[in-house]
């Protein structure tokens, strides 16, 4: 999951991150529609370490996630436009409806598995690349 060196080309199914830890990368797959965001990953037992989900919103919007009829741990990382990283919230538990606010000017979230942001220090301020942030000014572009 980490490398030493940069990236290549931005891919469709992988997000990077860059921070004080050094850069990561998970395989993610893409929710980009209402129906996709809705579903997310709930119902799934299990998921890869080095993957995830990312949703992106048409634009920055004021966004909030539950984990109802979801089954595992997640930590979630609220990104603008630009790919920073704006607000995380760690360890969402399973099945809860508690109303997690992510902040208002979300473009694009990022889930991964639980622990993962401890695990790897990522923190606010980090940044990502994924084609989806090159409509605007990408901290860490393509």
């Amino acid at each position: 999951m980490m490398g030493s060196a940069a990236f290549a080309e931005c891919r469709e199914g992988q997000v990077e991150l860059k921070g004080d830890f050094g850069q990561l990368a998970f395989s993610i797959e893409l929710a980009d529609t209402p129906a996709e965001r809705s579903q997310g990953l709930m119902f799934r037992e299990t998921m890869p370490r080095s993957a995830g989900m990312l949703f992106v919103y048409e634009y920055p919007q004021r966004v909030a996630f539950w984990m109802k009829n979801t089954l595992i741990p997640l930590d979630m990382l609220f990104v603008d436009a630009n790919g920073r990283i704006s607000h995380i919230h760690e360890n969402a538990i399973p099945k809860d409806l508690t109303v997690i606010p992510g902040g208002d000017s979300v473009f694009a979230v990022l889930e991964i598995n639980g622990g993962l942001v401890a695990k790897y220090g990522i923190s606010v301020g980090n940044v990502l690349r994924h084609k989806v942030f090159s409509n605007s000014s990408p901290i860490w572009p393509c």
